[in-house]
């Protein structure tokens, strides 16, 4: 197919906090050197922020290295953390509040130095972005790159978008468009957790070649109007326990954000292993506890969402680096779970990225070639920035909750923070997607959303703002269209009825046989299903650019 084509020093997949990052530091670097370059940014989301969800408490230290002057600028980093709890809860009924001494030293938001804010992460997106077009930067949204352009050398050259106005049968339609090849000297992939071609790229370089498996978590996010005597902006809650204590490892999360506004959310580690397990309907019951209830209670449920998170740490992370091209943030799995934060982690990322590639283009301009080298700088910088210490500090937290459970193995890494993470490491090398039969497993009974802090998947779909045309082919792809009913369903009961958090994946009833049915329209983008599914036969890649969710400050 012949292609339009458009050439750039970098492109960068995702406009995210590490895209972003990189995207301004390029060009404060050219500014500054007064070297003209050109930088492109492409996302899949409708506008920069429409797929961009997160808690969030925001550690600013990677901010101020961006822009010192954030807050003059007008930054939406404006509600400081006041008070920072941290809760177990024993049952539906009882929660025991964790004295500060023993909190573990990354979990603090409050003294010990930190200086956090309660933020919405699409909103500072939002104005990373604006940021970014000042300084020069292009930014093309609801457009989504569909795959990587790789050499007979074997070097990353740019992305190929993907195309435009394709019926679902695969047939043309007449708004139909062909993607873009947008070429570079360097490309930048800052997809997010579980980036569909960052996924074909580690296997296609081998970059994941002596790591553990990376683990997975799905994140849940509600936004909630409560009344203003029950505001306390900046309040921060965070918590174990009841309900994931039998089912799996996990944690809840509260903050009192901005304009009389809570978000409440929950993180299901899915590593679960029982098919029978309900990652939504785990939050929706959670909300019924009193503890948190008490803040939810006369309050409008106005907006929801969900995505995976990239939780591995250090054990996990794959090689960055690549003949032509980077893997950063959440792509990558720069989050530190120790901390429930990764924005800082990814934005630092995207920093060392951007001072990398901004030499190798330098180097390219005098040397005269068209650049493409493996960028083995950033791996150095890389492991000597504070991003990779944190990381490397806590590489042992994940593997001791799932070795030893939310007690012991908060007391392990209790003990290994204190002393520097100093013990022995720990690994886990058990992929997420493993289950138990369903025979061998316990259903489970979940009561039926109430409408007031429970709520059934349909009206949450409905307040994420998920659109997709419908005539268009589907994107997530069953490498065998047989396996959901011939084999997940009397194995598992197939799972992708449940831990889909938005109702894609049903099995109906159709002529007396049981059927697989694929609601994409539905999907928020959380990657999920490519995660969990037993038998990886799902995979998920982008659709049509402006499709998916379309979050309002979250």
């Amino acid at each position: 197919m012949e292609r339009d084509s458009m050439e750039f020093d970098v492109v960068i997949v995702g406009a995210g906090p590490s895209g972003l990052s990189a995207a301004c530091r390029l060009m404060q670097q050219a500014n500054a050197a007064e070297q003209e370059i050109t930088v492109c940014v492409v996302e899949k989301g409708s506008e920069v922020g429409a797929h961009i969800l997160s808690g969030a408490v925001l550690e600013p230290r990677a901010l101020d290295e961006l822009f010192p002057d954030w807050a003059e600028r007008g930054a939406p980093v404006t509600t400081p953390v006041t008070a920072d709890e941290l809760y177990l809860l024993k049952d539906a009924e009882k929660a025991q509040k964790i004295p500060g001494a023993l909190v573990p030293k990354s979990m603090h938001n409050l003294g010990l130095g930190a200086d956090n804010y309660v933020i919405s992460a699409g909103n500072l997106c939002r104005w990373l972005g604006e940021q970014a077009e000042a300084l020069g930067v292009e930014i093309f949204p609801g457009f989504a790159a569909q795959e990587a352009i790789v050499d007979d050398g074997g070097v990353v050259r740019g992305i190929i978008t993907g195309d435009m106005g394709v019926a679902a049968d695969g047939s043309e339609t007449a708004n139909y468009m062909p993607g873009m090849e947008l070429r570079a000297k360097y490309t930048l992939f800052c997809e997010g957790a579980r980036g569909h071609i960052g996924k074909q790229l580690i296997e296609r370089f081998g970059l994941d070649a002596g790591r553990d498996p990376q683990h997975y978590a799905i994140g849940f996010k509600e936004l909630w109007d409560i009344p203003a005597d029950k505001h306390e902006p900046g309040r921060v809650m965070h918590g174990s326990g009841w309900p994931l204590d039998q089912a799996g490892g996990g944690g809840w999360f509260l903050y009192h954000a901005e304009n009389q506004q809570v978000v409440v959310g929950l993180i299901v580690d899915l590593a679960y292993r029982n098919p029978y397990l309900s990652p939504f309907d785990e939050f929706q019951r959670m909300k019924h506890h009193p503890l948190l209830a008490a803040h939810l209670e006369g309050g409008t449920r106005v907006a929801y969402g969900a995505r995976a998170i990239t939780k591995g740490g250090a054990n996990c992370l794959p090689k960055m680096t690549m003949p032509g091209a980077l893997l950063l943030g959440c792509d990558a799995g720069t989050l530190n779970f120790a901390k429930i934060k990764g924005i800082h982690t990814a934005m630092k990322s995207g920093l060392l990225a951007a001072e990398s590639v901004f030499e190798a283009l330098v180097r390219s301009n005098e040397d005269g070639n068209e650049g493409g080298q493996d960028l083995t700088g950033f791996e150095a910088a890389w492991k000597a920035s504070w991003a990779w210490q944190e990381l490397d500090r806590n590489r042992s937290f994940g593997p001791a909750l799932h070795k030893y459970g939310s007690l012991k193995g908060g007391a392990y890494n209790f003990l290994d923070q204190w002393i520097g993470g100093k013990l022995p490491t720990l690994h886990d090398t058990t992929p997420d997607y493993q289950l138990k039969r369903a025979s061998d497993a316990q259903p489970i009974e979940y009561p039926k959303p109430d409408g007031r802090l429970s709520f059934d998947k349909p009206s949450s779909v409905f307040l994420s703002n998920t659109n997709h045309d419908e005539n268009q082919p589907c994107h997530l792809k069953l490498s065998d269209p047989s396996i959901p009913i011939d084999r997940n369903l009397p194995e598992y009961a197939e799972p992708a009825q449940r831990y889909c958090p938005v109702g894609v994946y049903e099995v109906v009833e159709e002529g007396g046989e049981p059927q697989f049915r694929i609601n994409f329209q539905n999907c928020i983008h959380c990657k999920t299903c490519d995660i969990k599914d037993p038998a990886q036969n799902i995979t998920w890649v982008a659709p049509e650019g402006g499709g998916g969710p379309n979050y309002p400050n979250m």
